[in-house]
């Protein structure tokens, strides 16, 4: 998949500029679409390919010879367009070149060599799977030019892509230009200057901000003595300040209160010595700031030693506190000492007194410890702040010497840059006095260089100019002889109608005059002359003899059903006739054309995402899914419905039923070989029994038996997967029948009572009764049952009972809608028909009509308007309702008939007239 990222030059006036977007390549329509990225679903527009030449510009030497320098090329659109595209490097611009060449080559080839149906857009039937992709009748396939194609690789330049072009590059954040980035760092600078000024405007005097500086950033630059003072305070603040916990990064801490305003330097110049600064540097404006500075810092040192003092009362008088509640409580103590001492004297021996004193005694020495023991931990945690602010302020200290030491790092850096470049230029200098020859030996090396540069780039130019000019006058040529070509098909046409025109108008001045025996009629020989030339076939012409076939109608549509049937001389007329009508209604209509450009916008938006269910889906597939989709989307909608048992099964499920199938036989496999020949015999890829076809569809019906026992075979599963194998492949068929069997269809629709096919014959009776109540009042006056006609539309739905282009149209609504879309257009044939059916007056030509009536509907779009549109409201939910209804009362009669049938066995047994019955059951087994 050709896709990556390129930067597309857009916009008008000081706006325009180069723009990375994500570039996708749809070989489909050779168009290349841009996304603003990998992930956005809807793309911005695109490049048509096909059309376009490309060329890009030689750049200088020195640019040339740096290869990742980003390289810019231009692609040139019909009516003079032309769009600026650059890519990552050189490397990438070549490649992208190479690939869009070859792109182009290739989808005009496949263009010039096939012929496409004026309904669908020229795409590539690669595109396509099954048994249609493999075959197709409208290819005639030249012979390339071996020329063209040998100057072609000659002059292709090697190269390979780097990480920026492919899927892989998806992942990958988009290529941004230095530009941009110098931009948006300007503008980032700029709002940080600005909301810097705006809080330097604002009242708080000690509020502190941190920076983290770069080369590119200026920042406030204050005095040598203002950076001194204000370090000093900072530390004394240190020990008092506890809000200031948090401030231990790495960065130079400013007060906006004590910096001035207007002075502003590099955070190098800052970090320089201030040796070499004098008082002429600055201006008078500065001096006053410095002053104004300097007061305040003298202010403010003031008012932090009176803070210091008021501290320290603060601390005294909380001692004295402490003193004054320690003698409070001693005296209170031995207030009660004494009053207890005095009550108790009297009545208490002395020893217990003593031991009292004593207890009390602990007590107040444990009292004193406790109170010791208190302070010691408030002095702990004291220290433990302490020590907290200092690794603060050493973490600080830290930071500042480390980007000092940077800082130095630099000048030291720039200076032995200094030296070295004296040095050289005084080596040179010497060297120019000493060997003028060798100075002048380098600039010629150092030129012949350069013009290497250039002959290598111009050469690499030169390649790929004359490959885009042989590509274009081979291209060129194409069209003349598609044009030669297109002008000889008209010819012929017109030469081949003036001929038939001429034959009629002759047969119709010999029908004007009567004549007596029909025998010596002259318009006799003039209707059977007319008669072969229409049955007979067309020549095969060879290729170099005509670009494209003359005729209409082929032998073989484009799915591979026989149009014209080789038995009946009649009845070869009228399926020619059918089919130049279908031919002429589809020739005569736009909308096919509408209709493949809304599937090729519908598929361009989903390039960069994956199909999900949505009306705008549902529409499009109702619309008919064009011919180079529908392997595609097929593939899609079946996996949409069997997701869950394909995760289920093991890997290579397939595989494994069919290699079981293929080694112990089913006792289904007899019953499919007798039916593979019977399928379709009227399609050529199942016309034999070395069709590829027919090995195809007999491994998935094995396949399915094993899957399925319950079911292992029934008639029409094989018209079914015949259907499904002209567009899927063999495994893909295989789900679409578990799709169509086990997802779509109510059980006991295919086993042997197909009871599921009995009550959906009742519902659609029911449906017909309530949407076409005349047309089925009609047929219940004259007796007529038409569900033995339609029993088959719902078995195979609708395989040999409508032209094909209806058919596969009802496939695409089937496969993604289910089974509702079969009553609807069951329904749909009846109305279509209606009137004509309500003339006939007999049963048995109503019966004989609705053998062969759908086979004459041609317009497709007509009996879609029918469907979806005229019989609507159709919901599901009533159609659920009616076969739980009927399934009921068809099981019953079931039930009936099968105790009628056991009686009849047990009466059979025990009369001895009736054992020589037997039933047709008996009979095969």
């Amino acid at each position: 998949k050709l896709c990556g990222y390129l930067q597309k030059l857009s916009g008008k006036g000081p706006l325009r500029g180069f723009r990375s977007r994500w570039f996708v390549f749809d070989p489909r329509r050779c168009y290349l679409y841009y996304f603003k990225g990998p992930q956005e679903p809807l793309p911005l527009g695109h490049l048509d390919i096909a059309s376009a030449c490309f060329s890009y510009h030689q750049p200088e030497a020195g640019a040339a010879a740096a290869g990742d320098e980003p390289a810019a090329f231009e692609v040139h659109s019909p009516g003079g367009a032309v769009t600026v595209l650059k890519a990552a490097t050189r490397q990438d611009m070549t490649y992208w070149l190479q690939e869009l060449q070859q792109k182009r080559w290739e989808y005009c080839n496949n263009l010039d060599a096939a012929k496409r149906d004026s309904r669908t857009s020229p795409t590539p039937s690669d595109f396509s799977k099954g048994l249609v992709a493999k075959d197709n009748p409208d290819l005639s396939i030249l012979s390339q030019n071996a020329s063209a194609e040998r100057a072609r690789n000659i002059l292709a330049v090697e190269t390979s892509p780097t990480d920026l072009v492919g899927e892989q590059a998806a992942s990958q954040p988009a290529p941004v230009q230095a530009s941009a980035i110098n931009f948006s760092l300007k503008q980032w600078s700029t709002e940080i200057k600005n909301s810097m000024s705006s809080l330097r405007k604002g009242n708080n005097e000690n509020r502190k901000s941190v920076f983290y500086t770069t080369e590119e950033w200026e920042l406030l630059d204050p005095t040598p003595k203002d950076l001194e003072d204000s370090m000093a305070l900072e530390e004394k603040r240190k020990h008092l300040a506890e809000g200031n916990k948090g401030l231990t990064s790495s960065a130079f801490p400013f007060d906006f209160g004590r910096i001035p305003h207007k002075a502003r330097r590099p955070l190098k110049d800052m970090i320089g010595s201030s040796k070499n600064r004098t008082s002429s540097d600055s201006s008078p404006t500065e001096w006053c700031s410095g002053n104004g500075n300097r007061l305040v810092s003298e202010l403010q040192l003031k008012y932090q030693s009176q803070q210091e003092e008021l501290e320290k009362l603060k601390k005294d008088l909380l001692s004295q506190k402490e003193l004054v509640r320690l003698l409070q409580q001693t005296v209170r103590s031995s207030q009660y000492d004494k009053y207890f001492a005095s009550r108790l004297c009297e009545g208490v021996p002395k020893d217990t007194l003593e031991l009292l004193h004593q207890k009390d005694d602990q007590i107040l020495g444990l009292n004193n410890q406790l109170e010791k023991l208190n302070l010691e931990k408030d002095s702990l945690q004291q220290e433990v702040k302490n020590l907290k602010c200092k690794v603060g302020e050493l973490n600080e200290r830290l930071g500042m010497l480390m980007e000092t030491i940077q800082a130095k790092d630099e000048v030291i850096m720039k200076l032995s840059r200094q030296l070295s470049e004296c040095e050289d230029s005084t080596s040179s200098q010497s060297g120019a006095i000493n060997s003028p020859t060798a100075t002048c030996t380098n600039k010629e090396l150092q030129e012949l260089d350069r013009l290497k540069d250039n002959l290598q780039g111009y050469k690499t130019q030169n390649k790929f100019l004359n490959k885009e000019i042989l590509e274009l006058s081979a291209l060129r040529r194409n069209a003349e002889a598609r044009e030669r070509e297109w002008q000889a098909k008209y010819t012929s046409l017109e030469a081949k109608l003036c001929q038939i025109e001429s034959k009629y108008l002759i047969l119709l001045q010999e029908m004007k005059t009567p004549v007596c025996s029909e025998d010596q009629s002259p318009a006799r020989e003039v209707i059977t002359q007319l008669l072969e030339d229409a049955l007979k076939a067309e020549p095969s012409e060879q290729p170099e003899q005509a670009f494209f076939k003359p005729h209409l109608v082929s032998e073989y549509d484009i799915y591979g059903f026989q149009t014209v049937p080789e038995d009946d001389d009649e009845e070869k007329l009228v399926a020619k006739s059918r089919a130049l009508d279908l031919r002429s209604l589809s020739l005569s209509e736009n909308r096919e054309i509408s209709t493949g450009v809304k599937w090729e916008n519908y598929l361009a938006s989903t390039m960069n995402r994956e199909m999900m269910r949505c009306v705008e889906l549902k529409n499009l597939i109702r619309s008919g899914i064009p011919h180079e989709h529908r392997s595609k989307m097929w593939k899609w909608c079946v996996n949409l419905h069997v997701k869950k048992f394909k995760d289920s099964a093991v890997p290579g499920y397939f595989q494994t039923l069919l290699q079981k199938a293929l080694e112990k036989p089913n006792p289904a496999s007899k019953q499919i070989e007798l039916d593979l020949l019977r399928t379709l015999p009227n399609n050529k890829h199942y016309s034999s029994p070395t069709s590829e076809g027919i090995q195809k569809l007999r491994n998935v019906l094995l396949a399915f038996s094993w899957r399925n026992p319950d079911i292992g075979y029934c008639q029409g599963l094989n018209r079914l997967v015949a259907i499904a194998l002209l567009y899927l492949e063999q495994e893909d068929a295989f789900w679409c029948l578990v799709t169509i069997v086990e997802v779509f269809m109510p059980r006991d629709y295919y086993t042997k009572t197909l009871l599921g096919s009995q009550v959906d014959q009742r519902v659609f009776k029911d449906l017909m009764s309530e949407k076409l109540p005349r047309l089925h009042a009609h047929f219940e006056q004259y007796k007529v049952d038409y569900t033995l006609i339609t029993f088959n539309w719902f078995l195979v739905v609708f395989v040999d009972s409508v032209v094909s282009d209806i058919l596969f149209k009802i496939w695409d609504s089937f496969l993604y809608e289910g089974p509702k879309v079969i009553f609807r257009f069951a329904l749909a044939l009846f109305k279509y028909k209606e009137e004509e059916i309500l003339k006939l007056q007999d049963s048995m030509s109503i019966f004989k009509y609705l053998r062969y009536f759908t086979r004459t509907i041609l317009d497709a779009r007509k009996l879609t308007a029918i469907a979806f549109g005229d019989l609507n409201p159709f919901p599901l939910r009533q159609i659920r309702n009616r076969r739980t209804y009927h399934l009921e009362k068809v099981r019953l009669e079931l039930t009936e008939l099968e105790a009628i049938r056991e009686d009849f066995l047990r009466e059979r047994e025990t009369c001895v007239e009736k054992r020589d019955l037997i039933s047709d059951d008996e009979e095969d087994s």
